[in-house]
Order: C-alpha cells, then sequence, then structure tokens
C-alpha cells in the first residue's frame, strides 16, 4: 500500500489556512493532539481520526505551559524525524495526515524576547508555569474549576490549567470537527470534555481505550526511561487495577478496601505512590462505595518515572 508523507507546518497562521482550505473542500478535520515521541496508543488515535473525518491533524508540540520550572521539560522524549516515518506508514494513498509543529506558542514578538522558557526558578513562591517564568508576556489561562483540582492536579497544580489553555489554542488555530484523546490520562480527557461543553466549541470529544503492552504497561512516551527492573516493577500498576476491577465486579463494593489491595501490590514492587484514588467517571470526584461507574486511578513512581493508568468499572448496586 503506497504511504504518503505527512505535510508539515510549522506557522500557525499557516496551519489555519491549510484547515480553511480543506473545509472550503467540504472535507471534514480531526485533531490529535500529541507532545510527540509517538507510539502505538497515539497511532491508534490517528488511525480513529481517519475513520472518523476526511482528514487528519497530529500536533506535535511539548507544551511549557502544563510544566512547572521544577519540571525540566527539556527530558521530555523527543524523534520528529521518526515520528514522521510512523505517521507516514499509518497514512495511506487516500488519507490526508498535517502535522502541526510549532516552534513556540506563547511567542507573541516574533522571537524578539530573549527569554527562554527551559525552567529554573519557583517564580517568587508563586504556583507558575514555565511560560510565566520565561517571561513571555502570556496571561490568559483556561482553567476547568473543579476537575482540574483532584487526582494529578494535586502533585502538579499548573499541569491542568496548561493542557486547558494549549488545548483551546490548538482548537482556535486548527479549528478541528473532531478532536481525539487517549483514556490514560482519564483526568484530562474528562477535563477537556467539561470545556468544549461550557465553552460551547463545536467540536466532538473521543476518548479512546487505553493502548497497552503486551505485558500489560500502559503505553506511555515516559516508559522509554524506565531501567529494565523498574518496567518489571511496574506492571504491578495494570496488574493490582486488573485485580481490584475483578473483586468489585465479584461482589467488593468497598472503596477502601479496593484501594488498600492496590496499595499493598505496588508498594510490594517498590513503588512510590502518588495516589491511588476511586471516583465517579463523570464528576471524578472520590466515592467510600461503588454504587455506579466509577473508575480507578492510580499515579506511582517507578525509579524517576511517574506513571499512570486507570481501569473503568461499571457496576451497579
Amino acid at each position: 500500500m503506497e504511504t504518503r508523507e505527512p505535510e508539515v507546518i510549522r506557522d500557525k497562521e499557516a496551519m489555519r489556512r491549510w484547515s480553511r482550505g480543506m473545509r472550503s473542500q467540504g472535507k471534514t478535520i480531526g485533531l490529535v493532539p500529541t507532545m510527540g515521541f509517538l507510539h502505538d496508543g497515539h497511532l491508534s488515535l490517528v488511525r480513529q481520526s481517519l475513520t472518523l473525518s476526511n482528514v487528519t491533524v497530529v500536533s506535535i508540540y511539548v507544551n511549557p505551559g502544563q510544566f512547572s520550572p521544577t519540571e525540566d521539560l527539556s527530558t521530555y522524549p523527543s524523534d520528529f524525524s521518526g515520528d514522521l516515518a510512523k505517521l507516514a506508514a499509518v497514512s495511506s494513498s487516500g488519507s490526508v495526515i498535517a502535522v502541526f509543529n510549532p516552534k513556540n506558542l506563547y511567542d507573541y514578538d516574533g522571537g524578539r524576547n530573549k527569554k527562554t522558557i527551559s525552567g529554573g526558578g519557583r517564580g517568587g513562591g508563586k504556583v507558575v508555569s514555565c511560560v510565566e517564568e520565561g517571561g513571555l508576556g502570556h496571561e490568559t489561562w483556561v482553567s476547568v474549576e473543579r476537575l482540574e483540582k483532584g487526582l494529578c492536579g494535586k502533585s502538579r497544580p499548573v499541569f491542568f490549567r496548561g493542557v486547558a489553555t494549549i488545548v483551546t489554542k490548538l482548537f482556535n488555530i486548527v479549528e478541528p470537527d473532531v478532536a481525539m484523546f487517549g483514556k490514560k490520562d482519564y483526568q484530562q480527557w474528562r477535563l477537556i470534555k467539561r470545556m468544549v461543553r461550557d465553552l460551547d466549541f463545536g467540536i466532538e470529544i473521543v476518548g479512546s481505550d487505553i493502548a497497552r503492552e503486551k505485558d500489560g504497561l500502559a503505553m506511555s512516551s515516559r516508559n522509554v526511561h524506565l531501567s529494565a527492573e523498574d518496567r518489571q516493577r511496574a506492571l504491578s500498576i495494570s496488574r493490582s487495577l486488573a485485580m481490584a476491577k475483578a473483586s468489585a465486579e465479584q461482589g467488593q463494593t468497598s472503596c477502601k478496601e479496593l484501594k488498600n489491595m492496590i496499595i499493598s501490590e505496588l508498594v510490594g514492587a517498590a513503588g512510590r505512590i502518588d495516589y491511588v484514588e476511586i471516583v465517579d467517571q463523570e464528576t471524578l470526584q472520590g466515592v467510600e462505595d461503588i454504587k455506579s461507574g466509577v473508575v480507578v486511578c492510580v499515579a506511582a513512581w517507578f525509579g524517576t518515572v511517574r506513571l499512570i493508568d486507570n481501569i473503568e468499572i461499571n457496576v451497579t448496586v
């Protein structure tokens, strides 16, 4: 089957013209937002987008707005040429994929501001992102007030504000009809759905099931940083989640008991727990007993790598 090299667009005005040109031809547009270093989970989102829209845009942009100055965004893995090759393999002669790869979506003076956004410092005690620390002048942020507070929002206080803002910017630039998000980042998916509802974006948000390695580890660009030993230990996450789901389906409805089961597995595998929570699938509020659909969410460190995973439990009492 013939493959098609994706067109790479780096300027936001050029991206907007491309999208409007496609729409003038009656084509629908799908968007798959990524930070690059694509794996099969990303590519499954691209394939799904190609079935739901006429053309697909894959954004590759490591967003400084979702990193705090104490998180070195320069360590995020990157392989742009490899990403293009993977997207070319996914594409066929009958499909169109464009890659939006801007240099800096927070630069409003054409590069004349020489300050960097690579981190360092703490912003005088205020919770800030690398964008604010870099002094680029960006001051408008999108916050989904309640959904951003718990789970990952507890340990990463600027993260979801940065995610909601960059996704809003991408929506305004690309102007898609549909956008794809993986459910591994469950809180992010729910937050974006709520933002789209509340701000009346005319965009369908599609959540895709978690893509996993053959041994059950949730696919993540960060997995490359795991040592062989830590990778084996990290399998305790998906294993404990599956155990909790099976136990719930067999009648265990106490969230305390289920969480203790997971914690025991993770600690036994030398994991450092950020959180283990069981929350309502829609509101992300914690529950004590399972009476309707919930999602079990885990964040834990193995070695120097923080991993997240989750599993939905759809039992009713």
